[in-house]
């Protein structure tokens, strides 16, 4: 084959631009530190970088999911603790009206403050989040939740609630989604009246000056384990004997038969009626004694004072109360006509169920402040293993992209030196002319 001077000059020029590109390309990864600079580098490493990094962004995208719920639930949690303080106020109230030495004007003061608390209780209920979603309205957040008033609760209706039970969620990893809100029907509106278990009431007929308590449940699953379970105490008084005897018998109210004679109950009352006798302060076992027929509510009810002659307290199962509905309950106790002695013995029970439905709505919400922190409590656990998956994500893509600087430097020395050499050798190859020697 015949080897002209023009194919000795391309094949040098083609053998310096070969190490030319690969000079370059050396330069090009020490410059940004990276192994691959092109797929066709390292296809099988590319493609794996390729699948770690969508999962790096995918562990970022959970990191600001996780500091949104966290701001949520702070949020949430902010406006729990200053309805437990409201509520710690209102209990402070209804004590203090509870002293039998205050005037009808104190107790009229002590309720106007409460209607300013209830209003308090109800901004808070109806609270947004700064950017106008309301905090305690489930999924219908654009609605304001709550609306009502102290009178019409009194007139017999309830809080007007527009939220409903949903529960907005985010997703914080790839298997969890964690709840960020409470609706205000949980938090507000499904509290146990009473002891949680029954509530007990007085007859609007009563003339005596009987007050009954919450009651006292002792053995639960007894009380479960009833079929029927609404019944009232009434008292009659024997005024035949000297001194005057006061007897009460525990009735069911559907049959309206007497629990201790299991038959309708016998007027007048008498020893000899099955009737018990009643003493102020003693409490009223709800559970057979003696020769009684047999049954056991598991509980006890106390009543003080002198109840007069068909007086009559009612047991019912607990409902569910608003928190704004007791606090009308107290207003209402509070600025009515009082001054007898049976209108301070009904005060004296309303204060009582106040200050114990206040409770109960008080631990609700400390329970839904507790599951907010359960809550919060799981995001910063979720936070500290997204932390060590990206620094794992980051050792991977290290360990697939970055360079070997001992190796790059030594091969770009290399790569010099075997450019310098192609340049020279072209240089002289290209004088190998019969013209240079003529």
């Amino acid at each position: 084959m015949r080897v002209s001077s023009g194919m000795i000059f391309d094949a040098g020029v083609a053998s310096i631009n070969r190490q030319t590109a690969s000079l370059l390309h050396l330069q090009q990864q020490v410059a940004s530190n990276r192994r691959i600079l092109a797929p066709s580098d390292d296809p099988v490493a590319a493609a794996r970088a390729l699948e770690v990094t969508q999962a790096s962004d995918v562990a970022a995208q959970f990191k600001q999911n996780q500091n949104y719920a966290n701001s949520a639930l702070g949020l949430e949690e902010v406006h729990l603790g200053s309805a437990g303080d409201i509520l710690a106020r209102v209990r402070e109230l209804a004590v203090q009206a509870g002293n039998t030495s205050l005037a009808a004007s104190d107790r009229k003061a002590i309720a106007t403050e409460l209607r300013a608390r209830f209003e308090e209780v109800l901004g808070v209920a109806n609270a947004t989040d700064g950017t106008g979603n309301h905090i305690f309205a489930g999924f219908m957040s654009a609605a304001t939740p709550f609306g009502g008033t102290v009178e019409s609760i009194l007139s017999g209706a309830e809080i007007g609630y527009a939220g409903d039970d949903g529960q907005r969620k985010l997703q914080l990893s790839p298997t969890r989604f964690l709840e960020v809100s409470d609706s205000g029907s949980e938090v507000f509106k499904r509290v146990r009246n009473g002891n949680g278990y029954f509530a007990t009431g007085y007859a609007a007929g009563n003339t005596g000056t009987g007050v009954v308590d919450s009651g006292n449940i002792t053995d639960p699953a007894k009380w479960n384990a009833l079929v029927a379970r609404n019944f009232s105490i009434n008292f009659s008084v024997d005024n035949a004997a000297v001194p005057p005897v006061t007897y009460y018998d525990i009735v069911d109210t559907a049959s309206g038969n007497s629990k201790l004679t299991g038959l309708a109950p016998v007027l007048p009352p008498t020893a000899a009626t099955g009737q018990r006798v009643y003493q102020s302060g003693q409490p009223i076992i709800l559970k057979n004694q003696g020769i009684e027929p047999a049954f056991d509510f598991g509980g006890s009810v106390l009543i003080t004072g002198a109840p007069a002659d068909n007086d009559g307290f009612s047991i019912a199962p607990s409902s569910s109360q608003s928190v704004f509905a007791t606090l009308a309950h107290l207003i209402g106790a509070l600025e009515a006509p009082g001054g007898t002695p049976a209108a301070n013995a009904k005060l004296g029970s309303e204060i009582g169920f106040a200050l114990t439905n206040l409770d109960q709505s008080t631990d609700n919400i400390l329970r839904v402040r507790a599951q907010v922190g359960s809550r919060m409590n799981e995001i910063e656990s979720l936070g500290k293993l997204n932390e060590d998956l990206d620094l794992q994500y980051q050792q991977t893509l290290s360990d697939l992209q970055d360079l070997d600087y001992a190796r790059a430097i030594s091969d770009l020395t290399r790569k010099q030196t075997d450019l310098q050499a192609a340049q020279q050798s072209f240089v002289k190859i290209s004088q190998l002319s019969l013209f240079n020697y003529l």
